[in-house]
């Protein structure tokens, strides 16, 4: 650290010869705004040398305790006994980040930075030293430059998707099972609705795996209908009655729709919590769509099949 720079001089960046102005953190007040300290430009110890870097105590006062390898050892050696009684500066990516004053000649490759620290800003202190101690080399082999052009594009190519898969849905749905699929497209709506409103009033984010994971709902969503569907078509089959048929089929379909539906919902939870950001905004979405499926799916498609057969009376 170069003590020969005026504050005058630290004030317009006007450093002595051979140094240069560099911002100083307050390790033991990082929340104090930087100032500027002038340091000499060649640097005397690199990192390289540092062994490790560890909070500890000294009289029951936080202090950050260093090891350096044998060579380095004998040059911090021979910098203390020329530097006695003056700081000496600890730079990490163009900043001071300790500027401690050395009190007497480290001679054992050892020693204690200490001051006002707390806890945590010995802690972080050594941290950066064991950082600034890593070799680590950044090599450039690509270089791009993104625009919103192409998160644009991808949203894009979503909401298509989005609308192809729910059609396909929706025609699937009428085409197979007539006034039964109307009710289920009705409801299908319906989740629509509940699962955007949900969303919204939550201040949720649609990204592009949670668009992913609202046209996987969409698919699902009919899941529930299908097997109730499918299972009065087989009680018909058997001889039952219309409104048997129906009211069976909707009863003994509902535990294969809870088992189903549990299962994803495990499988979602599971996503959330071992996932990143991306992962976990699908399996929200999933989560989200899966209560309300179960709920129109069920609920509101039972409803107007109910009303149906109660203004229809159909024996067949």
């Amino acid at each position: 650290m170069d003590t020969e720079a005026s504050p005058e001089d630290l004030e317009r960046d006007r450093a002595p010869p051979g140094s240069q102005i560099l911002p100083f953190v307050d390790d033991t007040n990082p929340d104090a705004p930087p100032r500027k300290i002038a340091v000499k430009r060649r640097t005397e110890l690199t990192g390289e040398a540092l062994v490790d870097a560890q909070p500890s105590f000294q009289d029951g006062q936080p202090v950050v305790s260093f090891r350096f390898d044998s060579a380095g050892a004998r040059r911090f050696a021979d910098l203390t006994r020329a530097y006695t009684g003056k700081p000496f500066a600890i730079v990490l990516d163009d900043e001071v980040v300790s500027a401690p004053n050395i009190n007497e000649p480290i001679l054992g490759g050892s020693g204690i930075i200490s001051g006002s620290f707390t806890v945590e800003s010995a802690n972080n202190l050594a941290i950066l030293l064991r950082s600034g101690a890593l070799p680590a080399k950044l090599n450039i082999l690509e270089e791009r430059t993104v625009g919103p052009d192409l998160g644009a594009d991808s949203i894009r190519a979503g909401q298509i998707a989005s609308i192809i898969g729910t059609g396909l849905v929706v025609l699937l749905m009428i085409v197979t099972y007539g006034r039964f699929g109307i009710y289920s497209v009705i409801a299908l709506i319906f989740n629509l609705a509940m699962l955007l409103a949900i969303l919204t009033v939550t201040g949720a984010t649609l990204t592009l795996p949670g668009i992913a994971g609202l046209v996987l709902t969409m698919g699902a969503a009919v899941d529930a209908n299908v097997l109730i569907f499918e299972r009065i078509r087989e009680e018909l089959r058997a001889g039952r009655s219309v409104v048997s048929a129906v009211e069976t089929g909707y009863r003994e379909a509902s535990r294969a729709i809870w088992d189903a539906n549990i299962t994803n919902v495990i499988a979602a939870a599971l996503m959330f919590w071992f996932g990143s950001g991306p992962i976990k905004g699908f399996a929200v979405v999933l989560t989200i769509g899966i209560v309300t499926s179960v709920y129109t799916g069920v609920t509101v498609c039972r409803w107007m099949t109910v009303l149906w057969m109660r203004r229809a009376r159909p024996q067949n």
